[in-house]
């Protein structure tokens, strides 16, 4: 990159809500940053629902009122939906805490991302977008900078810090061999848009659906976006949802539409707007969040299943505590692994909290309604970990000795040269 003037502190790879973010954070704090991103925005991306927790990162990056300008659905609830088509009680986010903060969004994450991306720019930050970063470069064990191609030229930057978040693919931890799916939790996706889609009227309009198909094998979403446009996706194991059923996913998705009663009642008299789209294998963690001079973030370290729409918020809440991390390292002159690794513990908790939560779901013998009416006093708790309040309190240990009685949970999250989480 021939007109640098000098390299940055931190080069960041991957401008989606991750990289925007930590992006955002560090040039806040006086660095200069330096935002590699291959795509030209804005591109197609699945994860459109969000929780209410995003509100806080997102008032740190400036972006509340722009979030209220852009026109995306206002989400308040979120409503499960029986294998019969029995729709549950919503879950009102705003009856626990009456506030702007309880109210998010549903987004168009071509629109979203690009938002976010216009930010960074707007906060200080060299963003390159058609910029792939072929590989990390390494002086030992200690990551000092990025190759990079640009129109098929090979060109190298250097930083003290290289933050990796460039989302599923997760270049450096694929690089580093340190990437591990997660067996447990092994599903398919296959989604496509509609217009004129039944919305409930009122608070529950914008709300994400949970819909289960009869035989609970799978389950749909249904995410009201803007323009009338509803995304809507089944989930299951590949050998439930692909595995000797063809290649045209379209026909596929329909057939489970149509066997499933609390979505076929939704889609009826709407109109199909896309094709379909696939998606698998998509939950898994890196060993590690740190090493010298490097750091992954967001979906770059790990992802869970998108069944409580966690995706967004992990990668804003990691952005932050990365961004947070990674200056103080900055101003101590320290980019051992060790210190850029110091919010991992907190991460790794948050992210527990919500996958217990996820293999919850899962599990045959389980069931939120049964919980709550068993276990009412836990109303809030349950509450709180929808809307994904999970990175600052502590006060879920009695919550999940009850659902354990029911469910299997997984075994505590432990990164390497970390503790339990």
């Amino acid at each position: 990159m021939e007109d640098d003037n000098r390299n940055p502190e931190c080069i960041v790879i991957g401008g989606g809500p991750a990289g925007s973010t930590v992006s955002t954070i560090l040039s806040d704090l006086g660095h200069h940053v330096m935002l590699l991103e291959k795509s030209k925005f804005p591109r197609h991306h699945i994860g459109e629902s969000l929780m209410p927790q995003t509100f806080w990162t997102f008032k740190r990056l400036g972006m509340i009122e722009k979030m209220h300008k852009a026109g995306f659905t206002p989400k308040e609830s979120v409503q499960f939906v029986g294998a019969s088509g029995k729709d549950s009680q919503p879950y009102y986010f705003t009856d626990r805490d009456p506030n702007e903060w309880s109210v998010t969004w549903q987004v168009k994450r071509d629109k979203f991302d690009k938002l976010m991306l216009e930010n960074t720019r707007e906060h200080g930050v060299d963003v390159r977008e058609g910029t792939q970063v072929k590989q990390v470069l390494f002086q030992g064990k200690k990551a000092v900078g990025v190759r990079t191609v640009i129109d098929g030229k090979e060109t190298d930057v250097f930083a003290k810090v290289i933050i990796d978040a460039t989302g599923v693919n997760a270049l450096l931890s694929k690089q580093l061999g340190i990437r591990e799916g997660e067996p447990g939790l092994k599903n398919a996706a296959i989604y496509a848009y509609w217009k004129g889609a039944h919305r409930d009227p009122g608070r529950n309009a914008g709300a994400t659906l949970v819909i289960y198909t009869p035989d609970k094998q799978g389950w749909f979403w249904s995410i009201p976006l803007e323009d009338d446009v509803t995304s809507i996706g089944i989930v299951g194991k590949p050998q439930f949802l692909i595995t000797g059923r063809g290649d045209d996913l379209m026909a596929i998705l329909d057939e489970e539409i149509a066997r499933t009663p609390g979505i076929k009642r939704r889609v009826e008299n709407a109109e199909r707007i896309s094709h379909a789209y696939v998606t698998s294998d998509f939950t898994y963690r890196a060993r590690r969040i740190a090493g010298d001079g490097w750091v992954l973030c967001g979906d770059a370290f790990g992802f869970l299943d998108p069944i409580y729409s966690s995706g967004v918020l992990l990668a804003l809440k990691m952005g932050e505590l990365t961004a947070d991390t990674v200056h103080e390292a900055l101003e101590a002159g320290d980019f051992s692994g060790e210190r850029l690794g110091r919010h991992g513990t907190k991460i790794a908790r948050g992210m527990q909290l919500i996958r217990q939560l996820v293999y919850a779901f899962y599990q045959p013998n389980f069931s939120f309604g049964a919980f709550n009416k068993a276990y009412p006093q836990f109303h809030d708790q349950v509450v709180r970990l929808l809307i994904g309040d999970v990175f600052d309190r502590d006060d879920f240990d009695e919550v999940f000795k009850h659902v354990s009685e029911t469910a299997v949970l997984p075994e505590p999250i432990v990164l390497e040269g970390s503790h339990a989480a």
